[in-house]
């Protein structure tokens, strides 16, 4: 009778959403997992991005969820079919922690926080073994095939009968997403999209500077931090509807959710044509006839800015913007004024960088990938998360992709070591 052959060994590097939910999946499937992480402990983006209240996903229909991957709905959908919404929050409860829906449709846990949702599968893991190593950087692999880690105490060689990479992408390096993969895996042959700053802001050029970008230093002094409230925007030349939400002045530029949500479009149109065109309405809530009758309607020896605000609401920030944003002819002719606080346009030049961006755009192209995110050029080696070349904005999209991907990537594993 034949002794019964040791457990597999998996690798997981990466110990963020994507790496914890692959190692439940093996874990699981009877394997023995050590996950690595160069950090300190790990889940520490997951920690971060719940500090204001975690979003855990989002409670809209399917389709509308899957529209959210733009150009990559195609294949994360699949992925979404196996794990999406309704299975995320089902799997929450498992860990004891209750969700709701808010009124913006987004799911969060009953107390908002990550902390415990992270404890509770820290412990589930744990208990199935899973063991983990913090203060393991991952530096590529040696001569014959271990993988290769950089610890305080040196380096260690690890043997894994498969790995996965859940790495992450190039935002908040502070955290452990650098991108320092990329040219390992490139070395490799495998084609890396580059990584670009996604959910992220973006530099303004005003028209009130002669030349370089920014805002006029008569406005940045004293709006860059304010919150521009209750308006919508919409990147001009696009068919899609106005998007109502909220943005963030910043020292040189504009951002916040509602900048985020479109922050995709307008990275691709700078990209294509140098610049984009940002449209804000500063009053959703009238009609652009509504707007027109009211500020048309004689002002006598109102100022403008008066006159504004008692008939359309329009004061401070909108207002500052207004003058920041318009010609002189433009503020004093009623019809294309009442236009531009409809559609008030704002030129876009740049991406704040990329370790400013909340999620990053690129990675490992899903053309390298099998049906289980196994890299074909790297038999053994599968990819799981934002490191992957997809992007989607806030509100819990970002969150139950990754899940989803981990999700794959461990039953990829499994299936290729024959446990499926």
């Amino acid at each position: 009778m034949q002794p019964p052959s040791p457990p597999s060994r998996v690798a997981i590097i990466g110990g963020g959403p994507a790496g914890l939910m692959a190692a439940e999946t093996l874990a699981r499937g009877g394997v023995q997992v050590d996950l690595f992480d160069a950090m300190p402990s790990v889940g520490r983006k997951f920690l971060l991005a719940g500090r204001g209240g975690l979003n855990i996903t989002h409670a809209e229909p399917f389709a509308a969820f899957t529209k959210r991957y733009g150009s990559r709905e195609d294949v994360i959908t699949p992925l979404l079919a196996a794990f999406g919404p309704a299975e995320l929050r089902a799997w929450v409860e498992t860990l004891g922690v209750r969700t709701f829906v808010g009124s913006s449709g987004r799911v969060f846990p009953e107390e908002m926080k990550a902390a415990p949702l992270l404890r509770a599968w820290l412990t589930r893991l744990r208990e199935a073994g899973v063991r983990f190593h913090v203060r393991h950087r991952w530096a590529g692999w040696s001569v014959d095939g271990h993988l290769r880690f950089t610890t305080p105490a040196g380096e260690h060689l690890q043997q894994a009968d498969a790995t996965v990479l859940a790495l992450g992408g190039g935002s908040w390096a502070r955290l452990g997403s650098d991108g320092a993969w990329v040219p390992l895996l490139g070395g490799r042959g495998v084609d890396v999209a580059p990584l670009e700053a996604a959910n992220c802001g973006f530099i303004v050029a005003s028209p009130r500077l002669a030349s370089g970008a920014g805002w006029s230093e008569h406005f940045r002094s004293r709006f860059a931090g304010q919150p521009l409230k209750s308006v919508a925007m919409a990147l001009q030349g696009d068919e899609a509807p106005m998007r109502p939400g909220e943005a963030m002045i910043s020292d040189d530029g504009i951002e916040g959710s509602l900048v985020y949500a479109l922050s995709a479009a307008i990275r691709e149109r700078i990209k294509a044509e140098g610049r984009a065109t940002l449209l804000i309405d500063l009053a959703p809530g009238r009609s652009l006839e509504r707007v027109q009758a009211e500020v048309a309607h004689p002002r006598g020896a109102r100022s403008l800015a008066s006159h504004l605000q008692s008939r359309v609401g329009i004061a401070g920030l909108r207002m500052a913007l207004l003058r920041e944003c318009l010609p002189e002819a433009v503020l004093a002719d009623p019809p294309r004024l009442a236009a531009a606080i409809k559609a008030l346009p704002l030129s876009l030049v740049a991406p704040r960088p990329l370790d400013e961006a909340i999620s990053s755009a690129g990675g490992v192209r899903f053309e390298e990938l099998d049906a289980g995110l196994m890299i074909r050029a790297a038999p053994g080696v599968f990819c799981a998360g934002e490191m992957l070349d997809w992007e989607a904005p806030t509100g819990g999209y970002l969150l139950t992709a990754c899940l989803a991907t981990g999700r794959r990537a461990g039953e990829g594993v499994l299936a290729w070591l024959g446990r499926a």
